[in-house]
Order: structure tokens, then sequence, then C-alpha cells
């Protein structure tokens, strides 16, 4: 599996670590880390620092979490993407919907 998953109970918060590609390849493990039904949390952190590349639909999947999250008041930190991938997330507008660190 290319996503690792980690819930810190104390702070209610879901870390998601994606592998080298970010693609439609981990939909269904992403799906049922953090948009099941069990999977809600206070905030969520996904660390792209092992991501290569990354499409559309890893855009849509951001997107999806971001709804199950809360939207406009989701708490949604985006960590270690490199300058291409965050030059994707920037063009795509991404900037303005999750904290990029």
């Amino acid at each position: 599996m290319s996503l690792t998953v980690h819930h810190d109970r104390e702070h209610d918060c879901l870390t998601l670590q994606l592998g080298e590609r970010f693609d439609f390849s981990v939909h269904r493990d992403f799906h049922d880390a953090c948009l099941g039904a069990d999977a809600r949390a206070r905030s969520y952190i996904v660390d792209l620092s092992e991501v290569a590349s990354m499409d559309s639909s890893a855009l849509g999947m951001l997107l999806l979490l971001r709804e199950h999250a809360g939207a406009d008041h989701a708490d949604i930190r985006i960590v270690n993407a490199g300058s291409a991938l965050r030059s994707t997330l920037k063009v795509a507008g991404f900037d303005k919907l999750f904290v990029l660190h």
C-alpha cells in the first residue's frame, strides 16, 4: 500500500503519508482511511514528502477530504510538497483551500 495512516487520538489528528505516486491507484485506500464513516478527525495532515507525481484524481481526493472535513471550516495541512507539487497545487488554486507547509 502506498498510503500510511496514523491517528493521533490525543490531538484527534489524522496523518496521511503518501508513497511515491498520489494518483487513482490509492483512491480506495485514501477513501477508506479518511472518508469512511469512522474516519472523521478534528484535523488532517497530508504528507507529500515521498510523492514524486500527482494527477488530477489526487486533486479530487483532496477536495473530497476537504468537503468531508467541513469545507471552509476544515483543518487540513498539506506538508512537505516538493517544488513541482507545490506549483501544481498553487496553479490549481489549492493554496487558497488548504494550508501548504
